[in-house]
């Protein structure tokens, strides 16, 4: 007989059936997979914001177009003036300011470096890098019609301000554009391009001197320059993962978004060191009143910058944070070091051959030739093959050797040195500057997170036109004090101010056949003083070296059984 009570409702404790048991484990599995992606799904979502966050292909290549073309203006400006300089002391009767036409470049870069990176921080990369270039071009018109040597000295240092964010730029869209593993090769891509400016520059600027006039040394960035702005006001360029403010805030608020104030110390005491160095033992002695108190301003304007800079912190013009860093600030004296040693050996390798040598601007400009073509073809390689071992240190380390090698190999020239010696001390230290160059760059961009890689690496290159300038007026010092000192020991009664205020090339025409031999042994000894400063330089550099560390820059990749463990937990 049937039960006529209803049947009671299933217990919600009783024990399911094991289908029901298994139905329940996979749905808890799926709605598990759903809230927890598997390491795969982490991955391919990684790879698609690394995809969008990146440029490659064509985009990539018509940014790189114009940055590497004003990289090689920037080095034909370089080179082409080192030829014409000795024309340019003869018609200003300027030999002493030798040391000026290159000092007051770098010592205006030097002086606006760190700014920039502020401005790469704070505004869109593109308006900032093309409003940096047009101070360039202003400054290289204002050389060409220079009247005075003071004149032309004033448009040099407008080209330093402009070359200041240009350099510093290019390596900040850069690291902007594609990731660190691929930035040695493209770093090395725009050095290898700025080579072929200084491959032509001495050619060219020895042509100009010679069969024109030295002005068309200047006046030749202008045309490719307006080709270079054309490209860039139509190519999108990247500002990276950092996200900038309304350039309307910033303005409101430039003086703390820029420290202007702390600027506003620095620059002043940069430049009273600078013009101490340049001025102390040729326009006036080392003790007079003059050099001793712009070296007591420097003192006095640099620690109250300094406790200024204490102060803003992080978001002072030079983080003391971001110096304190091993790699930062070792980074900072290898490029000086590098830098500064390649602006001496541009300036006086020509004075060289055509003081001693006799041979003509544009023959100078040849015999260059060993050093800019291996640095050109280093650079590249260097760059390639960072990417290939994933280290940068032992390339820095072969830099250092090399140069120390080379530089000293070239203290030795004298009034009979043959061809194959300066060609063989050439190639040397030109391996070595191709092949040190962005390592110190890659270093800082590996160590130090992305927003402060404006600033780190405003940093750096300030130091390599920092250096540049010091070393320079350095060597204008010891040249001309060398060249004081030795005429009067070797040059038969000849007046060493006379052969000095005559220019690089302008002594002989006052010189008998007698008098002459006696002059270039001193200028050629000279020549080798100014060498010793930059050997001795980048022996040092050897050292630092070790500070730029041994990390792997390749990217990582998670091993296949890594992959399929973190799948199946």
């Amino acid at each position: 007989m049937a039960s006529s009570h209803p049947s009671a409702p299933p217990d919600e404790n009783a024990i399911q059936p094991a289908d029901n048991v298994n139905s329940c484990t996979t749905t808890s599995k799926v709605a598990e997979s759903e809230v927890q992606p598997t390491m795969s799904d982490v991955m391919e979502e990684k790879k698609h914001d690394d995809e969008d966050r990146w440029i490659s292909g064509m985009q990539l290549w018509l940014l790189m177009m114009p940055l590497c073309f004003t990289f090689f203006l920037v080095l034909l400006d370089i080179s082409i003036i080192a030829t014409a300089i000795p024309q340019i002391t003869n018609d200003f009767r300027s030999l002493p300011d030798v040391g000026w036409y290159g000092a007051s470049y770098q010592l205006a870069s030097a002086a606006l470096q760190p700014l920039t990176g502020k401005f790469y921080v704070n505004f869109k990369n593109k308006w900032t890098y093309i409003t940096f270039f047009g101070l360039f071009e202003l400054g290289s018109l204002i050389c060409g019609v220079a009247s005075s040597s003071e004149m032309l000295i004033v448009g040099r240092a407008i080209q330093g301000m402009g070359t200041a964010g240009l350099q510093n730029g290019a390596f900040t869209i850069i690291a902007a554009a594609v990731p660190l593993s691929q930035r040695p090769a493209l770093v090395g891509l725009c050095q290898g391009v700025a080579q072929l400016g200084g491959v032509i520059g001495p050619l060219v600027g020895g042509a100009l001197t010679q069969y024109t006039t030295w002005r068309w040394c200047f006046y030749i960035n202008l045309p490719p320059g307006a080709v270079v702005a054309a490209i860039l006001f139509m190519t999108e360029v990247p500002d990276g993962e950092v996200v900038k403010p309304p350039a309307r805030e910033v303005v409101k608020d430039l003086h703390n978004k820029l420290d202007l104030l702390g600027f506003v110390l620095f620059a002043p005491s940069v430049i009273m060191l600078l013009m101490a160095v340049q001025w102390g033992g040729n326009e006036y002695a080392w003790d007079s009143s003059t050099v001793i108190g712009l070296f007591c301003g420097f003192a006095g304007n640099f620690l109250v910058w300094a406790i200024w800079n204490y102060r803003k912190g992080d978001k002072a013009l030079i983080p003391f944070s971001m110096v304190a860093n091993l790699t930062v600030w070792t980074s900072f004296l290898f490029l000086g070091f590098l830098m500064g040693s390649m602006f001496v050996a541009v300036y006086y390798l020509p004075i060289y051959f055509q003081a001693v040598d006799g041979v003509t601007p544009t023959m100078s400009g040849v015999y260059m030739l060993p050093s800019i073509l291996t640095q050109l073809f280093s650079a590249v390689i260097a760059g390639r093959l960072v990417v290939k071992v994933g280290r940068y240190l032992p390339f820095a380390l072969g830099s250092a050797v090399l140069m120390s090698i080379g530089y000293g190999l070239c203290s030795t020239l004298g009034t009979d040195s043959t061809t194959g010696e300066w060609v063989g001390y050439q190639i040397l230290f030109g391996i070595g500057r191709g092949m040190g160059f962005q390592m110190p760059i890659v270093a800082v961009q590996h160590t130090l997170p992305a927003a402060q890689a404006p600033l780190a690496i405003s940093l750096i290159m300030f130091s390599g036109m920092l250096f540049g300038a010091l070393l320079l007026s350095f060597a204008s010092t010891i040249f001309t004090q060398s060249l004081r000192q030795l005429i009067p020991v070797h040059g038969n009664g000849v007046s060493a101010e006379s052969v000095i205020a005559a220019g690089a090339t302008g002594f002989r025409k006052i010189l008998s056949p007698s008098q002459l031999g006696p002059v270039l042994i001193a200028y050629a000894k000279s020549v080798d003083r100014v060498f010793y400063l930059i050997t001795a330089l980048t022996a040092v550099s050897f050292f630092l070296t070790f500070g730029l560390g041994w990390q792997d820059i390749r990217e990582k990749k998670m091993p296949e059984k890594e992959v399929d463990g973190a799948e199946k937990a």
